[in-house]
């Protein structure tokens, strides 16, 4: 399942995120690519361990816990500390898939890689290419976000980052490994929880049958999740 996530963070968040980072100390991105990603990789990194990259990151995942639709979707039992990165001047990330396994370099977060999130930190009309395309059954999306939207989608998704041919994109990325490990399980426990929250509002949270509904979502996730 690929989602849009819109307004993870507002305009002054990301202005204040924005203002944390830019004049950090930035590093070749592939400090953190594995072997094959680093031969289609060009960009530049936040440090990572950096006092900057800690803070920043901190303010993203504060923004997460905050965001219904991200633990709904995402059902996170460990997200990875968020990175961030930074395309211009032609950089461009060549199709290739996220690592299985996501270390941090202290050794001290290993989380098994089930989805993927961009967040977006630059507003789309500042740059051009710098598109996520992200492959599936259904052929190929390409994903160009509002400054504090974020995109959510399976790490075994064959994907990349077109180049930067004007101005430049900054985002964080991070990966989490969810509750539930089935993309086709947490997409169908997604859709009952929106369809849930949904009647709610409509009839009350009281009805019988709501409440039955909210059981056997609750059953489910009992039965596949892995915590």
């Amino acid at each position: 399942m690929m989602l849009h996530i819109p307004q993870v963070l507002s305009p002054d968040q990301v202005a204040e995120l924005r203002a944390l980072i830019d004049s950090a100390e930035w590093v070749d991105g592939n400090a953190t690519s594995g072997r094959q990603s680093a031969l289609a990789k060009r960009n530049l990194q936040l440090a990572e361990g950096s006092d900057a990259a800690r803070a920043a990151g901190a303010r993203v995942l504060d923004a997460l816990e905050r965001t219904p639709m991200f633990v709904a979707a995402a059902l996170p039992q460990t997200v990875f500390p968020p990175l961030f990165n930074r395309y211009g001047g032609g950089h461009g990330f060549g199709v290739h898939v996220d690592n299985a396994i996501r270390q941090t370099r202290d050794g001290r977060t290993r989380i098994r890689s089930d989805l993927s999130a961009t967040l977006f930190l630059t507003d789309p009309e500042a740059y051009d290419g710098g598109e996520l395309q992200v492959e599936d059954t259904f052929g190929v999306h390409s994903v160009k976000l509002p400054a504090g939207d974020m995109v959510l989608y399976p790490a075994s998704s064959l994907h990349e980052v077109t180049p930067v041919t004007r101005g430049e994109r900054v985002s964080s990325f991070f990966w989490i490994q969810s509750m539930v490990r089935s993309d086709e399980r947490r997409a169908l426990l997604f859709q009952m929880d929106v369809a849930i929250q949904q009647l709610a509002a409509r009839v009350g949270a009281g009805e019988p049958e709501l409440v039955s509904l909210t059981g056997s979502y609750h059953n489910l996730l009992r039965m596949w999740s892995e915590v």
